[in-house]
């Protein structure tokens, strides 16, 4: 799956799959996920749909975006998330 952009973490959701203040990748959405959704990769290293509620999108500068996405495609790859 694409990484499509980032989302700022406002607050955990009690099950410890976030750190607030931490940025977290957002992949495109499925074809069938619901829109107040964001498929976000957590502290697992997994996917899973999670309210837009809990997340900010932050936009970032191209090179910056590029160069992260560059590090999380990377750690996704090794699993070292």
């Amino acid at each position: 799956m694409k990484i499509i952009g980032f989302a700022l973490c406002l607050e955990d959701n009690d099950e410890g799959s976030f750190v607030p203040n931490k940025l977290y990748p957002i992949l495109e959405p499925l074809d069938n996920d619901p829109k107040i959704y964001l498929r976000i990769i957590d502290e697992s290293g997994e996917d899973y749909l999670y309210p837009a509620i809990y997340f900010e999108i932050v936009n970032l500068r191209q090179p910056a975006q590029n160069k992260l996405i560059g590090y999380f495609q990377t750690s996704l790859a090794e699993n070292t998330l």
